[in-house]
């Protein structure tokens, strides 16, 4: 059945700021389609809502089997995934170690100082005088400097860090071999700052994770080294540094009257916050393949044991069977089960962090400026289609 079906070239269209119509005419049509990434064998592409949930979370689905497979990709190399490369149980123990430090008590505790620095980010803005470029004045250095204040790396070295996240995430050669030189640079890095810790103990969460390590071998060295360097750091910025900018780009230029609604019920701003991450992707496709491990029935189609599937989130969270209007962006929206953050057992470990940043840096925004606009409009803002994410790399704002 495999080979009677036409393969497509995928992504879609890397070029255009909406989401591409054929995941709705894939999802009609032919739920469960074959796709060519630009490196790797071809794979499944799973656009219902129902079969991407089923795919990210049925246990028949393995994300370790994709490990030394030509898995589906965007990017020519090809590297160890790190925690998103493990099954259960290796998966869980090393989830369960990150998680205590990233509970949403312990999150919500951290509000206070977000907004703070929120506060002094537009106060820097507004010195600095309009139009602002929000991508380089809050979207970007915001969520670099919490991730990096959470591992204990000092503020000096801030702007490195910078450097290797949007290496890692937005690099869009898709040949080049940013992740061979920025892995080892980053791994150099971590290893330094974990032999630190070792002598001076901390109570950040790189102390609490090197702690683990060592209290029983929890962790092994090179699993500390995944999860404080790729994994917290491209997981813990990127939500924010794409998502902000695309969001008010969203409302701004397409969703005037929702914005207006918001400006007048600002309680609505975790609403407002679960709706855009539903409407606009961050991701720029479908990524992280999960492996059949057994036959496994679509409707009329049959995935083999060894076939690769996509999970195409952006088209789950337009399914119409979930999401009433699923076109349209609405903040008052009530049933919200979107999967931005992915589902199961890979549900995104900082998602309660990155909503928090979110909703904070929306609202220091829009009660500073009430007149926040384009500055040049739709057309004077950049965007990029990296690798992992998609999103604005400059939006000139007035107010």
């Amino acid at each position: 059945m495999t080979t009677e079906r036409q393969i497509r070239d995928y992504p879609f269209d890397m070029t255009e700021v909406e989401v591409s119509p054929m995941y709705a005419r894939l999802r009609s049509e032919e739920p469960m389609s074959r796709v060519r990434l630009p490196y790797g064998e071809p794979a499944w592409l799973a656009t219902t809502y129902a079969d991407v949930k089923m795919v990210m979370a049925d246990p028949r689905f393995s994300r370790e089997m994709a490990q030394g497979l030509d898995q589906p990709r965007l990017r020519r190399e090809l590297t160890g995934d790190g925690i998103m490369g493990m099954d259960p149980p290796d998966h869980t123990r090393l989830r369960k170690l990150v998680n205590k430090a990233f509970t949403a008590r312990r999150i919500e505790q951290m509000r206070a100082d977000i907004r703070s620095r929120v506060t002094r980010l537009i106060d820097a803005m507004v010195e600095k005088g309009q139009p602002a470029d929000l991508v380089e004045d809050m979207a970007r250095p915001l969520p670099v400097s919490v991730i990096c204040d959470l591992l204990g790396v000092p503020f000096s070295d801030h702007h490195i860090f910078r450097k290797w996240t949007e290496g890692l995430t937005n690099d869009s050669t898709m040949n080049g071999n940013v992740l061979e030189e920025i892995g080892g640079e980053l791994g150099e890095y971590m290893s330094a700052l974990i032999a630190q810790r070792r002598a001076e103990p901390t109570d950040d969460l790189l102390g609490a994770l090197v702690y683990a390590r060592d209290d029983g071998d929890k962790l092994t060295e090179d699993e500390l080294i995944a999860i404080a360097g790729p994994g917290l750091l491209t997981g813990g910025v990127e939500t924010v540094s794409s998502g902000l900018p695309s969001f008010l780009f969203t409302l701004l230029a397409d969703f005037p009257d929702q914005l207006k609604l918001l400006r007048t019920r600002p309680e609505l701003m975790p609403n407002a916050v679960e709706e855009l991450l539903r409407y606009v992707p961050i991701n720029t496709a479908a990524m992280f393949a999960r492996y059949a491990t057994e036959d496994v029935r679509f409707g009329d189609v049959v995935v083999r044991a060894g076939d690769p599937v996509m999970p195409a989130l952006a088209a789950a969270n337009r399914d119409p069977l979930v999401f009433e209007n699923p076109e349209q962006v609405d903040i008052t929206r009530q049933a919200n089960p979107h999967m931005a953050f992915g589902h199961g057992p890979h549900h995104c470990i900082g998602a309660a962090l990155a909503r928090m940043e979110l909703q904070e840096s929306m609202t220091g925004l829009l009660t500073r400026f009430p007149d926040l606009h384009l500055a040049d409009g739709r057309d004077g803002v950049r965007w990029q289609f990296g690798v992992i994410v998609r999103g604005p790399v400059s939006m000139p704002v007035g107010w």
